[in-house]
């Protein structure tokens, strides 16, 4: 048996629905016992001979311990000694040795050197897996990852090199007993994976496959990877997505997944199907087990402090391995005290819990509401089981603890409560567990009824000057402890954002106010946040500002009064009167010019158009043309709300300037 890559895979069919492990408390590593390397690089499990090997690259030598943990021998002088894979029979362990450019056949029996396969200088062979009747690895540096294979059924080893080129380094193998002729590969820590399958029956190695191919999120940061027993799928860990992914074989397309947290780091597979899979958590479980054909893990293991003092630690990639016949799951981990040991899982773990929490939909405060539910387990709880149960509202944010609760025969469970506080109540009950049982929590929420005050912002439809300052007032009815009320103002144009202007508590008579300087139309907006007895409401108010704007004559030869005391601007004909508008300015903003004649007892208007205002605020129109002389006219500017270019304030006239041509 092995990890990195995997020989052993599941039988299980697979659903892309996430698994929940509803109430499962970790289960702790039974031994831990600590390893003299200093990495570790892989694992496999000899059955045969009942005994665990290690690798450690750094320290060039693979360590051999018992079941117990206890070293029995150690291999040295093999420089960087990384993957690992057994041979058939158990009798050899074959470590690839990159510092040597070799494979290293290692007696499983007396753990001595066995013989070197020199694989060719500069190859640094990294992972070697079984199939086909041949060792296979793969090898090279960056940019010039290949697969090679080692043929050792003749007389002579055959060494045979690039059978699969393409890597962007030496990609890691994974191969099965169950599917012999075929061969999974992936590179170690690349984003994103890319995995192949390869189909090696005719002694050399025909690509089948490659992907993954998915529109999903796709997997990065490879770190282990396992076939399942028949050959048809692959299991992958990766830092990313926080899940072990699994793809069909035939076109690496995804066929299920199997949830643990983030930065899954290792995957191994018993021969039974059952699935292992662990990762890189500091506080959060380390290890998940998956039982053939089920939907949720069947124990959770998180890596505690042990009493040999190598400390809680965490799973190095690919650090997972059962023993052949299931006895025994063993994980590398590396410690918080900074070394590495070895853990013996231990599968006598508690029943898994479940429980329901049912409340009703909605309520009314102030009065009484029952809540019910249910415990359960494969394993019997004992009589007088009692849960505890706590209300979180907006009176009691952080929970307020309830009576216990008794447990049934039947498991069910009742308690009555009456909500102080409407909104949003939500009903969480727990089991503590014991030690046939893990602890459980699950809540549910009810909709708890408010009372609605009133809220009202004054000044609604008003129209004001430019720059007027105005006194705007907010006015809360009753409330029960919130008094506390903000005022918004949104002017109008997408260059003004809407902006908190005023917040506090309002006064003995219900009112806050604020003075704005009004330049635009403007929205403003009250709003009470609510309390534990009364909803949330607003309130607004619109408002709408005028332009400044102004019309000044010039070239005229002199003013007078007349026709009723009105201002005159007098023009020889022979004159082009010039017209200057001033105005707001606005980007993109036009103001219209509007001329009237007096005729026939009458103003009657001959002639309007827009012009556009320049970037100071200013517009100037020049009368052409030959004139009546004696007919009284008159010119005056405007913004017209929208027309104008824009709508950031309300239509605005300028006053009307008089003038008359002579001869």
């Amino acid at each position: 048996m092995r990890t990195l890559p995997t020989a052993t895979a599941l039988a299980v069919l697979f659903s892309s629905a996430a698994l929940a492990v509803t109430g499962a408390t970790p289960a702790v590593a039974d031994t831990s016992t600590p390893l003299p390397v200093q990495s570790a690089g892989d694992i496999v499990v000899d059955g045969t001979h009942q005994r665990v090997f290690v690798s450690d690259p750094v320290g060039g030598k693979v360590v051999a311990t018992d079941y117990a943990g206890h070293v029995v021998g150690t291999v040295a002088s093999l420089p960087g000694a990384k993957g690992l894979e057994l041979s058939p029979d158990s009798g050899t362990l074959y470590a690839a040795v990159p510092g040597d450019d070799s494979l290293v056949a290692i007696d499983t029996a007396t753990v001595t050197e066995a013989k070197r396969y020199p694989t060719g200088e500069g190859t640094d062979p990294q992972y070697p897996a079984w199939a086909g009747g041949k060792l296979w690895f793969g090898y090279g540096p960056a940019a010039q990852g290949n697969i090679g294979s080692l043929d050792v059924s003749g007389s002579d080893p055959v060494v045979t090199l690039k059978q699969a080129g393409g890597w962007y380094t030496a990609p890691m193998l994974a191969s099965t007993p169950g599917a012999p002729n075929t061969l999974a590969a992936g590179v170690e820590g690349v984003s994103p994976a890319t995995v192949a399958v390869y189909d090696v029956s005719s002694g050399t190695a025909t690509k089948t496959a490659t992907g993954p191919n998915t529109d999903d999120y796709v997997a990065s940061n490879l770190r282990d990877l396992a076939l399942t027993p028949d050959g048809s799928h692959l299991v992958v860990a990766s830092g990313a997505p926080y899940y072990q992914q699994v793809y069909r074989t035939s076109d690496l397309t995804p066929d299920g997944k199997y949830p643990t947290d983030a930065y899954p780091n290792a995957v191994d597979i018993a021969p039974d199907g059952t699935v292992a899979a662990g990762i890189d958590g500091m506080y959060e479980p380390d290890v998940w087990v998956y039982e053939p054909g089920t939907t949720s893990a069947e124990h959770v293991y998180d890596f505690t402090d042990t009493a040999d003092g190598t400390g809680a630690g965490t799973l190095v990639p690919g650090g997972l391995a059962f023993a052949p016949d299931e006895s025994h799951l063993f994980a590398v981990v590396a410690t918080s005290s900074g070394g590495y040991a070895l853990r013996d899982l231990d599968d006598t773990v508690p029943a898994p819990t479940t429980l329901s929490v049912n409340a009703p939909a909605t309520a009314t405060r102030a009065k009484e509401l029952t809540v019910t539910g249910k415990l359960t387990s494969d394993t019997a709880f004992g009589p007088g089981t009692t849960l505890t149960a706590t209300r979180t509202d907006l009176e009691s944010p952080a929970g307020k603890a309830l009576a216990p609760v008794t447990v049934a025969a039947d498991g069910t469970y009742s308690f009555k409560d009456t909500p102080p506080a409407g909104g949003a109540v939500t009903y969480t009950v727990s089991y503590a567990g014991d030690t046939k049982h893990t602890a459980a929590s699950a809540s549910d929420t009810v909709e708890v009824s408010l009372a609605t005050t009133t809220l009202t912002l004054n000044k609604n439809g008003s129209t004001y000057t430019y720059g007027a300052d105005v006194s705007f007032t907010a006015h809360l009815g009753t409330t029960y402890k919130n008094r506390a009320v903000e005022i918004w103002a949104d002017p109008y144009g997408s260059d003004k954002p809407n902006k908190l202007v005023k917040s506090g508590t309002v006064n003995s008579s219900g009112n806050l106010s604020v003075t704005l300087d009004l330049t635009r139309d403007t929205k403003l907006t009250a709003k009470f946040a609510g309390d534990a007895r009364y909803k949330p409401v607003t309130a607004t108010s619109r408002v709408y500002t005028k332009v400044s704007v102004s019309t000044t004559p010039s070239r005229h030869y002199k003013t007078n009064y007349a026709w009723s005391h009105t201002y005159y601007y007098y023009f020889r004909k022979s004159v082009d009167p010039l017209f200057t508008t001033r105005m707001t300015y606005y980007p993109g903003r036009k103001y219209r010019v509007e001329i009237q004649g007096h005729y026939d007892g009458a103003w009657h208007t001959t002639g309007k158009e827009y012009f556009a205002l320049e970037s100071g605020g200013v517009g100037a129109v020049e009368l052409t043309g030959t004139p009546s002389t004696g007919v009284r006219f008159r010119i005056r500017s405007a913004y017209i709300d929208t027309s104008s270019g824009d709508n950031v304030n309300t239509t605005t006239y300028g006053s009307w300037k008089y003038f008359v041509f002579t001869s």
